[in-house]
């Protein structure tokens, strides 16, 4: 069994970010830090008052402290890291992006009225987790310990128990839209022939590389693997042999002429520190 710290600390960074951020949301509310109406999706604010803050804060507000609350946590820490290392394993900025799209997907639906609703974190868990059923169509659910059914089922008896317990259901039916839309565009079409039109930006894999976090295969950016760097210069090994220099390329390159420089001094003449020129003799006289 492992401690608390070691499980935080074997989370996959974009879930444990993600929940870790949701979590911190709901714990400055418990202790009355702000009201939550602040950071509400309200395209009006936005728009008129130019509180542009709404538009990323809603997706991290996923209510009180209550059952519904832990079981959208339940999900991140489930089905968010089995996404992250599974499909996603070793794409960070695949899986950034998955997110990033599906946002907003779900804030161009907000802006009709009758699908708007004001905080969307539980939208956005319920799209991690219809692209997880769609991934793993096949796995074996247990829904309390009391029904058993495949993970294509999941999101539908998950709707179907926010339906029992009087729990709104749009934000749960635009998240499945939003997980249906992504995995249509980068699963679905692609394999009946169309083109890939959902590929990660440029710019998603920079802020990957930046943040230092995950890793992404034939990533189109490199990190920077300068930073944090606080001494640069030159280092020997205990035995005195002078080890490789930190240097720049163009420093590589005058070094290597000036080695070249210093092979030419060192080379000798055809002529010096020669005592005698003539024709040797072997001893038997051949």
């Amino acid at each position: 069994m492992s401690t608390p710290a070691q499980y935080y600390q074997s989370l996959p960074p974009v879930s444990k970010f993600y929940g870790v951020a949701c979590l911190m949301t709901t714990s400055a509310f418990y202790f009355d830090l702000y009201n939550p109406w602040n950071i509400a999706l309200s395209y009006q604010d936005v728009f008129k008052r130019f509180q542009v803050w709404r538009l990323v804060s809603n997706f991290f507000f996923l209510g009180p402290f209550s059952p519904f609350f832990a079981v959208r946590l339940i999900m991140i820490a489930r089905y968010g890291v089995l996404l992250e290392r599974g499909p996603f394993d070793k794409r960070t900025a695949d899986y950034v992006w998955m997110l990033i799209f599906g946002a907003l997907s779900l804030l161009g639906m907000a802006a009709v009225s009758f699908l708007w609703t004001p905080f969307m974190a539980g939208s956005l868990v319920f799209m991690i987790v219809y692209v997880w059923s769609r991934e793993f169509p096949n796995a074996q659910i247990s829904i309390y310990g009391v029904v058993t059914l495949k993970g294509f089922y999941l999101p539908w008896a998950l709707l179907a128990l926010d339906l029992i317990f009087g729990a709104p259901l749009m934000g749960d039916i635009i998240g499945m839209v939003a997980g249906h839309l992504y995995y249509f565009l980068t699963v679905l079409h692609p394999l009946a022939g169309g083109r890939y039109v959902l590929k990660t930006p440029l710019w998603v894999h920079k802020i990957v590389a930046h943040w230092g976090e995950g890793i992404q295969v034939n990533s189109p950016v490199q990190r920077d693997q300068n930073t944090g760097v606080a001494f640069r210069g030159r280092s020997y090994r205990l035995n005195g042999n002078q080890a490789q220099t930190s240097t720049t390329p163009a420093q590589q390159q005058q070094q290597q002429q000036q080695n070249q420089i210093n092979n030419s001094a060192r080379q000798p003449n055809s002529g010096d520190g020669v005592a005698f020129r003539g024709r040797s003799y072997r001893l038997s006289g051949h």
